[in-house]
């Protein structure tokens, strides 16, 4: 099957934009900046690139005939966000079980930002003392089990959508989406950078881009601070995505790149090169990124334009996936 026989359900506006970061530009003195902005992709509760993921999940939930999305992630899960305003929009429940993956002080940390706009819009919100970590959970699977024993079918969302099937359709559409604008532009983006944690978005680009003409470097930032499993995720959805969509070839593991040295010590935490790229965007461009994940890979883009690991004559395009809701939990950072 290519990728254009898959069913998709619209849930965004259309092409999200692009639009150039002229004065990011200027200041750092190298590479042109380009931002693509998922953050207002969609009318769905702020959006952002999960709900790109989920327009090819919601056809496989109505084959299966579920009544009830459950999914799950930290307690200010974008992904727990925007399967929840997927659920309101199709008039499905939806079971958010909302994991303490970060040991941060906030006091109104489970209070505000992404998962009071879950409960805002419905979600039955479950709270779970548990680690970070992006695999199969046992708090996930109590709530299908539960909702399974009521009655219910549920339709399982794993952290990210990631590990999932069709997880990486959505980003593998993104990248025919991006050829498609650099046409129109009359730019070619030699240089894309993105955030990877639980993977799906960054491997999904891969998997599209590596079925165009001209070649391209997609860089993962990590932001997860367990490296080696970002690398493996990222690598394991890509080599499925691009099977799946028919690519032809295996994929190569040079176009497979996720850099460390931006995450800190621990998923979730703002580290002073996460603040300082979120005061630069912020005050330069009036773009404003969260601290555990664009924080975190403008972080890494500046220090790579900066050190001119991406050369001065590249055009950049810079991945803005969305999570600013998160920044209510977090505003102790910016006293």
């Amino acid at each position: 099957m290519s990728l254009a026989d898959f069913e998709r359900f619209p849930l965004l506006f259309g092409p999200s934009p692009v639009h150039p970061l002229d004065r990011l530009s200027g200041r750092l003195g190298g590479a042109r900046i380009w931002a693509k902005r998922e953050d207002c992709n969609s009318g769905l509760a702020f959006g952002g690139n999960k709900t790109r993921k989920l327009e090819y999940l919601v056809p496989d939930a109505f084959a299966q005939g579920a009544d009830t999305l459950v999914t799950i992630g930290g307690i200010q899960s974008n992904h727990t966000r925007q399967v929840a305003a997927v659920a309101a929009r199709l008039g499905l429940k939806a079971v958010t079980v909302q994991e303490s993956w970060v040991d941060w002080p906030d006091a109104v940390n489970d209070k505000v930002g992404n998962i009071l706009l879950s409960r805002i819009m419905g979600a039955e919100v479950r709270l779970v003392r548990a680690d970070f970590g992006i695999g199969f959970k046992d708090g996930w699977n109590q709530a299908l089990d539960d909702v399974r024993a009521a009655g219910g079918t549920p339709y399982a969302i794993p952290a990210g959508a990631s590990d999932h099937r069709l997880g990486g359709l959505g980003f593998a559409n993104w990248a025919y989406e991006v050829e498609q604008q650099e046409r129109e532009l009359g730019v070619f983006f030699d240089t894309v950078v993105v955030c990877s944690v639980t993977g799906s978005t960054h491997a999904g680009m891969i998997a599209g881009f590596a079925g165009q003409d001209r070649p391209r470097r997609v860089i993962g930032i990590d932001a997860s601070a367990k490296i080696g499993d970002t690398r493996a995720q990222v690598a394991k959805i890509a080599r499925s995505t691009a099977e799946l969509i028919s690519l032809g070839r295996e994929l190569r593991d040079d176009e497979i790149t996720v850099l460390e040295g931006w995450a800190g010590e621990s998923y979730g935490v703002p580290v002073q090169s996460t603040v300082d790229a979120i005061r630069l965007c912020g005050s330069l461009e009036g773009m404003i990124i969260d601290p555990v994940y664009e924080g975190k890979s403008m972080a890494g883009l500046v220090d790579l334009v900066r050190s001119g690991d991406i050369p001065a004559e590249s055009n950049v395009l810079y991945a803005h996936l969305g999570g600013q809701p998160a920044l209510n939990a977090y505003s102790g950072v910016f006293d």
